[in-house]
């Protein structure tokens, strides 16, 4: 039986089943072992984790914790609370704004490396450039929450760094409107987001690509980018206080248990609080070196159950409203048996988006592809599971959603 239990509650001879957190938050290469060691059972109580799943098959039990369907209820109970009241939006077509993203996307990455590059030699960002950057990328979102967002999604293991930067850009910009900050802090928000992780150009590329597990010394160097950036961007007199705070807070929790400063609840500024959100999202949604990806909606169930410690609660839940339950390019299971893509969110509801539907659970064979608007089948169809493309041995799944051939880099396009 899997359970829920705090850290402080571990003991050797437990199997760990799942630390509940982002891959950065410990040094574990592997998330499913037995623990048998002191010495990891001192890092673990070290990490930013709080909670983990043990697996009581396999190793020892206690009498406290939580079971997978006591989690399951207070996740759905989070993301229901999230699915109320969605956006009434005007946007253009879907279709259309992937077009105008994908040559954003190659634009926003060459602007990127050219900022980092600047920094790493010991140049003042470039404010202005940025503040361009940010404009268009602003544009975008306001044309469609969900084209650039999504499409952003799809970078390399080895444009993580430069992408990341953009992907969290465009999230903090969503996020900001979501919350009906005005625009010019929109704006603010969203270069923040883009300067959010300029630190990294002080870790080496060995490390922060490295494709197997980082030793505690490298962990420590990787967690010291939030105040490393903060003095690169120090040097800029342009910077606005709101861009510094998001790059040297983004890691902080609401418990406490985040990094550099250990700030709590309302010791984190509301930038903060947003950056920490869209910086875990696009972490946990990408490929690295060293991981793949997880499936979007999925990653939201994820951040969900880890909500109550990690985020502000009601600017999750503001994210979610701005991103969607199942965000575009979820696989997700139909109570009909089919098996779709998300393609875009509803309107007014974010558990009625467009899905193209295009295999069979039940005969495990291909459908003819068809999209489907879920708020027209209420009581009729809906979604009923989250899927995994790799489960099923899918490797196209982008394409569906994306119209982007699963050859093709989003560069070339």
């Amino acid at each position: 039986m899997l359970k829920r239990i705090s850290v402080s509650d571990v003991c050797l001879g437990m199997f760990i089943h799942e630390l509940c957190g982002s891959w950065m938050e410990h040094p574990f290469w592997k998330t499913r072992f037995l623990l048998k060691s002191q010495k990891d059972l001192q890092r673990l109580r070290d990490s930013a984790v709080r909670e983990l799943w043990i697996d009581t098959s396999k190793g020892l039990d206690i009498a406290l914790g939580q079971t997978e369907a006591e989690v399951a209820s207070q996740t759905e109970a989070v993301l229901q609370a999230a699915a109320e009241s969605a956006p009434l939006v005007e946007r253009v077509a879907f279709d259309i704004e992937v077009q105008r993203a994908i040559r954003l996307c190659h634009r926003s990455k060459e602007a990127v490396i050219e900022m980092f590059g600047d920094v790493r030699l010991g140049r003042a960002v470039d404010t202005e450039e940025a503040r361009g950057l940010v404009e268009e990328i602003t544009q975008s979102v306001a044309r469609h929450p969900n084209a650039l967002i999504s499409l952003v999604r799809l970078k390399k293991a080895d444009e993580y760094t430069y992408m990341h930067s953009v992907a969290v850009c465009a999230l903090m910009i969503a996020l900001a409107r979501q919350l009906g900050l005005d625009e010019a802090t929109i704006r603010e928000a969203g270069l923040a987001g883009l300067f959010h992780d300029v630190g990294k150009v002080a870790i080496p590329d060995e490390i922060l690509n490295k494709p197997g597990k980082l030793t505690d010394a490298e962990f420590a160097i990787v967690r010291g980018h939030p105040e490393a950036g903060s003095q690169f961007l120090m040097a800029s007199p342009e910077v606005s206080e709101l861009a510094l705070e998001v790059c040297l807070h983004h890691h902080e929790k609401m418990d406490g248990s985040g990094y550099p400063h250990h700030l709590k609840g309302e010791e984190i500024s509301l930038f903060a609080r947003m950056g920490a959100v869209c910086d875990v999202y696009d972490a946990i949604t990408s490929d690295r070196p060293y991981k793949k990806g997880w499936n979007p909606a999925e990653s939201i169930r994820k951040m969900a159950e880890w909500s109550k410690g990690h985020f502000d609660e009601p600017i999750f839940q503001a994210f979610v409203k701005s991103v969607g339950i199942y965000p575009t390019g979820s696989l997700v299971r139909l109570e009909s048996g089919r098996l779709g893509v998300v393609l875009e969110q509803h309107e007014q509801s974010l558990l009625t988006p467009l899905v193209k539907v295009f295999f069979s659970a039940k005969t495990k064979t291909p459908l003819m592809v068809e999209t489907i608007d879920l708020s027209k089948l209420i009581g009729r169809d809906k979604i009923v599971a989250r899927e995994s493309a790799e489960d099923w041995g899918f490797r196209n799944i982008e394409e569906l959603w994306s119209g982007i051939p699963s050859k093709r880099s989003l560069q070339q396009a």
